[in-house]
């Protein structure tokens, strides 16, 4: 598992991978689809297509004369399941944090009262 997390996140790093599974999130693509809104050759585009495959987030179809590229969304799931651990961590810090707060401001209000009971 930490090999597949190692492999996506080193293939997520770099921001053409990133904009090319954003194209992907809307339907399969060719490579020259893919590479239109880059200025980069076809050679360079297949070798971010190639890390993406690589790390499972892409996979190749077979259309006629074609093999467009397709996502995968079960290696998203991997990270969205990863990152969900620790969302669970940081809402319970969360949560502890606002446990701790009203408290604090609940003492603070009842010292408020106690100076008002005080005065004449």
């Amino acid at each position: 598992m930490d090999d597949r997390l190692d492999a996506i996140f080193s293939a997520l790093s770099d921001p053409t991978r990133r904009a090319i599974l954003a194209r992907l999130a809307n339907g399969k693509a060719t490579v020259a689809e893919l590479a239109d809104p880059f200025e980069l050759s076809q050679p360079a585009i297949s070798k971010h297509l190639k890390v993406l495959e690589q790390a499972g987030l892409i996979r190749s179809g077979r259309e006629a004369n074609s093999r467009p590229r397709i996502l995968e969304p079960a290696a998203l799931k991997t990270i969205a399941d990863w990152i969900a651990d620790y969302r669970r961590f940081w809402d319970e810090s969360f949560d502890r944090l606002d446990d701790y707060l009203s408290k604090v401001q609940g003492n603070e209000n009842d010292q408020s009262r106690d100076r008002n009971r005080q005065q004449p």
